[in-house]
């Protein structure tokens, strides 16, 4: 699955299955139907010393460069969509 900026729809990479029941279980996710994440710094250090794999970490910390803070999603490779209303759901 792609996990990617939210608000620009930019990928950032992909994640596993086993990485994604990572952001979940150590998340808040509004809904049950929740796609997106608001990661900031002391958080993804707190995934860190929670065992965020180097690969993750990566792609949340390139997501964040110079901010304190960033909103990922993902979306699961099934998920077939028009690419014009691929790039409002990202948005």
């Amino acid at each position: 699955m792609k996990l990617c900026r939210k608000g620009t729809g930019q990928c950032l990479g992909r994640i596993d299955e086993d990485q994604l029941q990572f952001l979940i279980e150590n998340l808040e996710e509004e809904t049950l139907t929740d796609t997106d994440y608001h990661i900031n710094r002391a958080t993804l250090d707190l995934l860190k010393e929670k065992g965020l794999g180097q690969n993750l970490a990566g792609l949340i910390e390139g997501a964040n460069g110079e901010s304190d803070d960033v909103e990922i999603r993902y979306k699961r490779a099934q998920d077939k969509s028009h690419p014009a209303k691929e790039a409002q759901r990202w948005a």
